[in-house]
């Protein structure tokens, strides 16, 4: 991958759960590592980073901690620069977009959907309330109903009242990931859009940029898609186990993407040097 990149430009791109944090029962209690926060902070140091979350933005922001990073929440609906523009090791500066006040660019495609959201979350709560395990999260512009704590004899009955409560709600539709049901305006905007964007504000849309998106979840295939289309670009499945994807390459866990960043950002920072990239990555002969 190195190799290929070459006198490229990279800009990184990087799903939440799953990818940055593990996977846990309380999605309250995702928290990512003091280590991996440090190696996305180096990256971001060395190449433009964005967090592409279904979570709300403000949510992934609090968890992530980062103020050099861009964060896009709900899936891509709701995006945000940074207070300042990221720079990279290089020195170079990518362009972004700001308002006439030059603070932050907010991007909000679905954002006439709200009030219908704020409605439909408030009913969700009323009628699962009495489902043991069943738990409601605000992501902003969308709704995630978790049921990983569901008995398996209420998941129906979880499930028929999640759908009652979308019959009321036209330009809504249902979506899963893992152990979750969310409720989604049905706008054509997904992850992949949300790539697109960044790279079009970013000045990074050209041929000579390599987009590198890391993400675990069902909903990063369209960002997957978007970089197949390109032709040229790595995106990057976080699995143990094989899966239908269109993603070409895989890491296994969060330790491995801790391990990857680690050394893409110690690439970026000795690329200059004369060392070999077997000396770069650790191998050994």
């Amino acid at each position: 991958m190195m190799k290929v990149a070459k006198g490229k430009k990279i800009v990184v791109f990087l799903d939440y759960d799953g990818t940055l944090s593990p996977i846990v029962d309380d999605p309250n209690s995702a928290f990512m590592s003091d280590e991996m926060r440090a190696a996305v902070r180096e990256v971001a140091k060395c190449f433009p980073t964005a967090i592409i979350s279904g979570r709300s933005r403000e949510k992934v922001k609090e968890f992530v901690q980062l103020s050099n990073v861009y964060y896009a929440g709900s899936h891509g609906m709701d995006i945000m620069a940074p207070p300042r523009p990221v720079k990279s090791c290089e020195g170079n500066t990518p362009t972004v977009v700001m308002d006439k006040k030059g603070t932050e660019v907010l991007f909000q495609p679905a954002k006439s959907f709200l009030p219908a959201i704020q409605k439909i979350l408030t009913e969700l709560e009323e009628e699962t309330a009495k489902i043991k395990g069943a738990m409601v999260e605000d992501n902003r512009f969308c709704v995630s109903v978790h049921f990983r704590h569901v008995k398996d004899e209420d998941y129906q009955i979880l499930e028929e009242k999640v759908r009652s409560v979308l019959e009321n709600y036209a330009g809504f539709h249902l979506c899963w990931g893992k152990k979750v049901m969310e409720i989604r305006p049905t706008i054509e905007w997904d992850k992949g859009h949300a790539v697109e964007y960044f790279l079009e504000t970013l000045g990074l849309s050209n041929s000579d940029v390599l987009p590198v998106y890391i993400g675990e979840d069902r909903t990063d295939e369209d960002a997957f898609k978007v970089i197949q289309r390109r032709g040229q670009g790595y995106p990057i499945i976080v699995t143990s186990i094989p899966k239908d994807t269109k993603a070409s390459y895989s890491l296994i866990d969060p330790s491995e993407v801790l391990t990857f960043l680690l050394r893409l950002a110690r690439w970026r920072k000795s690329s200059s040097s004369s060392r070999s990239l077997n000396q770069i990555w650790g191998v050994v002969n």
